[in-house]
């Protein structure tokens, strides 16, 4: 078993030994049925207290993506629909699976007072002062998405933070915050002038658009999220087991 933990970054010890746990159960070992160690071997290899171990263990439980049978032990559950963050890729790590750089266009990061609708998606107050960033990214080609970002306040951001990082990255080491859940709606829309010019297609031209508000392992909202892929660029799919 060769497990380790990162000692450096802001995050307090029960997310990073969480952090751990989430990329543990992606091992192919894992995935095939095997059981995952006992707590307290876990907790050893570590060096951290049990409880600690069982919290992070919980939380994968109570999400769905573990199963812990009493007297026997605990092993990963059987795939859902892909819409917790165990499975969603950010958009560096999907390009590079495919054997491409990212190419960042632009970035902007603003602090502005949060309107009604961001309010509303981050449970926060209208007006309160949120960072914004704003990211058009794609490949060699071209352009393929446009991405705006808002974050909590609770986050206590200066907009100062190193936004060309892999974004939860940024977040986890910057911030001491570990995205977990991401809650989506998924559209069909036609490009508008603004979008229109930023990816490089004609207005009118079919665009599919991610909702998303993602939140921290105890539920707390970290982020608010709307993305603009260019229609011919992409293809969102799922996996759906028969029960």
């Amino acid at each position: 078993m060769h497990i380790k933990i990162d000692t450096e970054g802001k995050a307090p010890l029960h997310n990073k030994v969480e952090r751990m746990m989430r990329e543990l159960i992606e091992q192919p070992a894992y995935r095939n049925g095997d059981f995952l160690p006992k707590e307290v071997d876990i907790a050893e290899k570590l060096g951290v207290a049990r409880n600690t171990v069982r919290h992070a263990i919980g939380k994968l439980v109570n999400e769905g993506l573990l199963v812990r049978k009493k007297g026997v032990g605990t092993k990963v559950a059987a795939r859902r629909i892909p819409t917790r963050l165990d499975s969603w890729w950010s958009f560096t790590k999907e390009m590079k699976a495919r054997g491409l750089d990212v190419v960042n266009f632009e970035l902007e990061v603003l602090i502005l007072p949060a309107d009604e609708e961001v309010a509303n998606a981050m449970d926060t107050k209208k007006g309160i002062k949120v960072v914004q960033s704003t990211r058009l990214r794609g490949t060699s080609d071209g352009p393929s998405l446009l991405s705006v970002s808002w974050f909590h306040p609770r986050l206590k951001m200066t907009g100062s933070e190193d936004f060309s990082k892999p974004l939860y990255e940024m977040l986890e080491q910057d911030c001491g915050v570990i995205a977990a859940v991401s809650r989506e709606e998924i559209s069909a829309i036609s490009a508008d002038a603004y979008m229109a010019e930023k990816l490089g297609v004609e207005a009118g031209a079919p665009l599919l658009f991610r909702q998303r508000i993602v939140s921290d392992s105890d539920g707390r909202i970290i982020e608010f999220n709307k993305v603009y892929y260019k229609g011919d660029g992409f293809t969102y799919s799922i996996d759906i087991e028969r029960r």
